[in-house]
């Protein structure tokens, strides 16, 4: 054969090779680059980390769970550790009403206008001054009178021996007290000061009936009693008891 026809079926064979290998590789295109596409993917996947399952709650944690609001949300929910309780506010108890203090003492005698005796013990009238028995008082023209004496006597009078009540919690006190006392509705510290047989103390209620004394000259700041009348009983108040004697 000659050379030159040798070299020509060389290079048709040549070329045709080279045809049928791109037609294959043409038609293998799509298959390998899907199988490449998955393997890329799959690849990807088995690269991610596995995430954890999701935890369940626990129990004891929800059952110490607290509901929230306005207020308890600024609060937290555990101090040292502990969860907080709950506790329901406390209510508040009804001041109770003091007791009463009331106490019946017999035959008081008047040892001066407003100091009573009940045998070894004393009892001084609250809210006034009381006049001294001995005390002396000066009229306006200069003469003397026993003033003390006869305040005590008018007290005496006004009181005949009857019950008085007293704020007192025990009647069996022993040395000298003070008390408010009353026979019936009528307050013995009261009566003493409005008819002027004593004076009101500092910071008494009895003040502005002290002064009308004054202003009207009863009792002590007047004139002596006795000048041209006799010495008459001073009205009582009604008797509180009709077994009390009079």
């Amino acid at each position: 054969m000659r050379p030159a026809a040798l070299l020509t079926a060389v290079a048709g064979i040549t070329i045709v090779a080279g045809m049928l290998a791109a037609g294959r590789e043409r038609f293998a295109g799509p298959d390998t680059a899907a199988t490449a596409s998955e393997e890329s993917v799959t690849t990807a996947e088995s690269k991610e980390t596995p995430k954890p399952p999701l935890a369940l709650p626990d129990p004891k944690i929800s059952m110490s769970a607290r509901p929230v609001d306005e207020a308890s949300r600024f609060y937290p929910a555990q101090a040292d550790g502990k969860p907080l309780e709950r506790v329901a506010t406390a209510e508040r108890e009804k001041p109770k009403p003091e007791p009463q203090k009331a106490a019946t003492l017999q035959r008081p005698v008047a040892e001066s206008a407003g100091i009573l005796a009940f045998g070894n013990r004393k009892l001084r009238l609250a809210g006034i001054v009381p006049t001294q028995a001995d005390k002396v008082c000066k009229e306006p023209d200069g003469n003397e009178w026993p003033c003390g004496m006869l305040a005590k006597t008018n007290f005496r009078l006004f009181l005949r021996l009857r019950s008085v009540t007293c704020d007192l919690e025990d009647a069996n006190w022993t040395g000298v007290t003070t008390a408010s006392c009353k026979i019936g509705a009528q307050d013995l510290s009261e009566w003493l000061v409005e008819n002027g047989w004593a004076d009101a103390a500092a910071g008494s209620a009895l003040a502005e009936a002290a002064a009308k004394a004054k202003a009207e000259k009863k009792g002590v700041y007047g004139e002596d009693p006795r000048k041209g009348a006799p010495l008459t009983l001073p009205p009582g108040p009604p008797p509180d008891n009709p077994l009390d004697p009079i």
